[in-house]
């Protein structure tokens, strides 16, 4: 067994058992910034553009029923999915019950709303554009820099080569690549040892953003996540133990011929690689044992792609046909527009209001996001074209109507709960919940999405870890969208006692892990906000 197994004990065990460094406190003097900073480079403004007509989140999530994404990208379509997920859309002054509120009015420190989430709003994921002779621009590598919804050029001339051959077969009809890193000092300055699960979660978060953007306009995004790492990190200059390649997204670019692209590009000097370096704003950088074994543990065989089929021993264990059934009604239809719906997302932190019931639609329409979010599709060896479905859910409900108080199993193929335990889950819920920026009874009620993934880490590899949290971060992010459209509130937490929801969920013989928790009820009414586009 891998390092992988080790760390994702010492995860289910941390509530228990701190995790080293235990007397670890963040310098938020000395912290870094939510962005990478080149001074410098040349920036190409990015085109801002009305979403279309119809591009409703049914759409997104395949509700339905519409055919499969084959529009092709072109620099308007790039721009508004960058600008809808990790662009700056909005600033965040609501009062609620985070302990950041009192730092909220002063601008250094201030709270930018973004489409996707992040744990602890902190954004690590860096997005690179590596585009070849059929863009729009003079072939290169940029990097889009969130705050300034700009492409800033860090290499000029055509590499998409490079990235070809380090997928090594997906993307090979294309020249036009979203690359995306994880520079880990921009979570683990707060979180640590914790940082790789957190950040390997985001990536999840940002991709599904991506794909539910892109599946509504009917276009198409596929990440790849095996591929030769060592060799992507030298092409972009930056250092493994610094910065994790997680994965490579091949974008269908408009105009682009059919046929290789490899076919129409020269190859690539050996010693090519962006010479522009990120300045780092923290004085003291600190390095952890475990995010440096994770990543070395996760990147040593990038390039060895999963077989067909490999995942189907860790499939996600069906619901048990011998609990009570609690039937669901259909699923409220969620028509919002997309980028309405990503602008309005946000976490309630404290805001929830057990006294307005959660209906059973809106349920039913949250449990079905959750479970098309847990596909990711693509190269990423989860097995979605084999059928295999890792992630299962379960809701502790609250406050719903039409459905008792209690821990259910969600059968995403009959779209139907089945009782685990019955009685009101309030009070294991608030004891078993770290912080105090929410309280747990009062939400409609709490989803917790599991893996098998030790059984995943047995199949793949120690790889397997990113896989696993990433499925884990686009079920969150489709959640929190869902609610979204649903008039909703949503919060994403990971500081819970994993432990005990194995024993509450009697989830030890099926090996399955509780990777977060997903609450989502009404919020109180007219709750106190500032309005900053007006003042």
């Amino acid at each position: 067994m891998g390092y992988a197994h080790d760390y994702a004990a010492a995860i289910m065990q941390r509530g228990r058992v701190p995790m080293p460094p235990a007397d670890f406190v963040p310098n938020w003097s000395d912290g870094p910034r939510k962005a990478k900073y080149y001074p410098g480079v040349d920036s190409l403004p990015l085109p801002v553009a009305d979403y279309p007509a119809g591009a409703s989140l049914d759409r997104a999530f395949g509700f339905d029923n519409g055919a499969p994404g084959a529009g092709e990208f072109d620099l308007t379509s790039l721009s508004g999915m960058l600008l809808d997920s990790y662009g700056l859309t909005g600033r965040r002054l609501g009062v609620q019950a985070n302990t950041d509120l009192s730092a909220l009015p002063f601008y250094p420190l201030a709270n930018w709303s973004r489409g996707s989430a992040s744990g602890g709003g902190l954004y690590p994921v860096s997005v690179y554009w590596v585009s070849g002779p059929s863009g729009p621009v003079t072939p290169g590598v940029h990097y889009y820099s969130t705050r300034h919804h700009t492409m800033q050029r860090l290499l000029t001339g055509d590499v998409s080569g490079e990235v070809r051959e380090s997928l090594g077969g997906p993307g090979a009809d294309t020249d036009q690549y979203l690359v995306l890193g994880i520079k880990y000092w921009q979570n683990s300055f707060k979180y640590n040892s914790f940082s790789f699960h957190a950040v390997s979660m985001d990536l999840g978060a940002a991709v599904q953003t991506w794909r539910m953007w892109a599946g509504a306009r009917g276009l198409s995004v596929e990440p790849a996540m095996w591929f030769d790492e060592a060799r992507l990190q030298k092409l972009l200059g930056v250092q493994g133990e610094e910065e994790g390649v997680f994965a490579v997204i091949p974008l269908k670019w408009t105009g682009k011929s059919g046929g290789s692209a490899a076919a129409t590009t020269g190859a690539t000097p050996a010693d090519v690689s962006v010479r522009r370096r990120d300045v780092e704003r923290s004085r003291e950088v600190f390095t952890f044992d475990a995010l440096l074994k994770m990543q070395a543990a996760t990147s040593a065989h990038a390039a060895e792609r999963p077989a067909p089929g490999v995942l189907a021993p860790a499939a996600a264990p069906p619901a048990d046909p011998g609990r009570p059934l609690a039937p669901l009604p259909a699923a409220r239809p969620m028509p919002g527009d997309v980028r309405t719906v990503l602008r309005r997302r946000r976490s309630s932190f404290g805001r929830f209001d057990a006294s307005r019931p959660v209906t059973g639609e809106q349920l039913a329409a949250c449990l079905a996001a959750s479970s098309a979010g847990s596909r990711l599709g693509g190269d990423t060896g989860t097995g979605a074209e084999d059928g295999v479905r890792l992630a299962k859910l379960y809701a502790f409900v609250n406050h719903v109507d039409g459905l008792a108080p209690g821990a259910y199993e969600y059968d995403p193929d009959a779209r139907e709960l089945r009782l685990v335990k019955a009685g009101s889950p309030g009070e294991f819920l608030q004891r078993n919940y770290f912080l105090s920026n929410y309280n747990l009874e009062q939400a409609g009620a709490v989803l917790v999405p599991t893996v098998r993934t030790s059984a995943v880490l047995d199949a793949v590899g120690d790889r397997g870890y990113r896989l696993v949290n990433a499925t884990i971060g686009a079920v969150a992010q489709s959640v929190y969208t869902a609610c979204s459209a649903l008039e909703l509130g949503c919060g994403v937490a990971l500081g819970f006692d994993n432990v005990s929801y194995i024993e509450e969920l009697a989830l030890d013989a099926t090996g399955e892990a509780p990777l977060l928790i997903m609450m989502v009820g009404n919020e109180r009414p007219a709750p106190a906000d500032f309005r900053y586009e007006i003042a």
